[in-house]
């Protein structure tokens, strides 16, 4: 398995690149009178950019490892 601590890095960064990917001087570059499909290009975009960031949420959290108690909760659950 990955390290936690790099997979959980990979999580800040697909949020940073999902946030510059969103920000409306960035998006404004896709808004021509060009249709995909017959859909808006700057459509296409933000549901383009939706998806990927979807995905690799899903992909990330495959190699992420689940949390395990600290020794001091541990030691808290058997006391009571």
């Amino acid at each position: 398995m990955a390290d936690r601590r790099r997979v959980v890095g990979g999580m800040f960064m697909l949020t940073g690149l999902g946030l510059v990917l969103l920000v409306p001087p960035v998006v404004t570059l896709f808004n021509h009178d060009i249709s995909i499909m017959g859909m808006p290009q700057i459509v296409v975009y933000l549901f383009g950019v939706w998806v990927l960031l979807i995905v690799g949420t899903v992909v990330l959290t495959r190699y992420l490892t689940p949390d395990t108690p600290d020794i001091a909760e541990r030691q808290d659950e058997g006391d009571g």
